[in-house]
């Protein structure tokens, strides 16, 4: 079970909205959030209502303002609870659209896709265990994207903007 906090303001100050569940539209409990305390669980929380916008990833920890999650504004509207996974991890990716081309399967977290999969663009991927968080940089940095398993025949399936993948990581609580 995960917990959650959003706070309007920095440093955990003003009106404060708790949430153990997933939630599509947060805009009615809080209007804007500048901090947030997660108590357990991974969580992806969006910019926009029903999972929508920039994502950002957060695992159990204080975040006293946006800069800590690497928020671009006080703009939180949805968010979702990472599931619970104790077995393997596995995702194959493809650097074409509709699993074509080059494939490159992963079972741990990679901090530079290119100097693994020799490509800066994934099209296409299939994750069959486990959940994956996508980054648009190298060593975890800049855009997110959370997977679940499935089928992703294009970039846009995940949300992303582009089809830049510089790193993945396992969607896990613990590092």
């Amino acid at each position: 079970m995960g917990k959650i906090i959003f706070y309007e303001d920095k440093n955990f100050q003003g009106r404060s909205y708790e949430c153990s569940s997933d939630c599509s539209d947060l805009h009615s409990y809080f209007s804007r959030c500048n901090s947030i305390r997660v108590e357990s669980g991974p969580w992806m929380i969006y910019e926009h209502p029903n999972y929508r916008g920039y994502q950002y990833f957060l695992k159990r920890g204080d975040y006293p303002d946006c800069q800590h999650w690497m928020g671009f504004n006080d703009s939180i509207r949805s968010c979702r609870m990472i599931p619970q996974h104790r077995g393997p991890y596995r995702i194959k990716v493809f650097e074409r659209e509709d699993f074509k081309g080059q494939p490159m399967e992963f079972t741990d977290d990679c901090a530079n896709v290119h100097e693994q999969f020799r490509y800066h663009d994934i099209q296409s991927c299939n994750v069959f265990e486990g959940y994956w968080i996508f980054y648009e940089e190298p060593n975890y940095r800049g855009r997110q994207y959370y997977l679940r398993p499935g089928e992703y025949r294009r970039y846009t399936d995940w949300g992303a903007v582009n089809s830049r993948v510089g790193s993945l990581r396992r969607a896990m609580d613990f590092y």
